[in-house]
C-alpha cells in the first residue's frame, strides 16, 4: 500500500548559485558525507547535487502529515546507490522515526536532469494492514 509520494523539480542554475556562494557551509548542512563525495566525482556535479536535492525534497512531501514530519532535516534523508546503481533513500534520525509512525517498508525513487532542470519522484510503500 502506498503511504506517501512526492515530487520536486530543482533549477540547476539555482544550486551552481548556491554551491558558489555558500559553498562547503551548503553542502554540510544539505547533504550527507556519501552524497557530496557522488557528485563531486561525477563530470556536472550541480546536476547530481540538484537531483538529490529534489529528491529530499519529494521526500519531504511524502513523509508530510504531522509535526515529526515538518522537523525532519535535510541530512536525516540520504540518496544513496544500489549496487547496480539504482538511487534510493536511507532515512536518519527523524525522517527514520517518521518513516517508522508511516509503516515505511519499501522506498522508491527514480532521479532525472537535463542541462537546465533535476526532478525526483519518491513513493513510500507500507505493509497492508493486517
Amino acid at each position: 500500500m502506498i503511504v506517501g509520494v512526492g515530487i520536486d523539480l530543482v533549477e540547476i542554475a539555482r544550486i551552481e548559485r548556491m554551491l558558489r556562494e555558500k559553498g562547503e557551509h551548503a553542502m554540510e548542512r544539505l547533504f550527507t558525507f556519501r552524497e557530496v563525495d557522488y557528485a563531486r566525482g561525477r563530470p556536472s556535479p550541480a546536476q547530481h547535487f540538484a537531483s538529490r536535492f529534489a529528491a529530499k525534497e519529494a521526500a519531504f512531501k511524502a513523509l508530510a502529515g504531522n509535526d515529526v514530519a515538518r522537523a525532519v532535516g535535510w541530512r536525516d534523508i540520504e540518496v544513496v546507490n544500489h549496487a547496480d546503481g539504482r538511487p534510493t533513500l536511507e532515512f536518519h534520525g527523524i525522517a527514520k522515526r517518521r518513516a517508522e509512525q508511516l509503516g515505511v517498508v519499501r522506498v522508491h525513487v527514480t532521479l532525472t536532469h537535463t542541462d537546465t532542470t533535476a526532478g525526483a519522484v519518491v513513493v513510500l510503500e507500507g505493509e497492508l494492514p493486517a
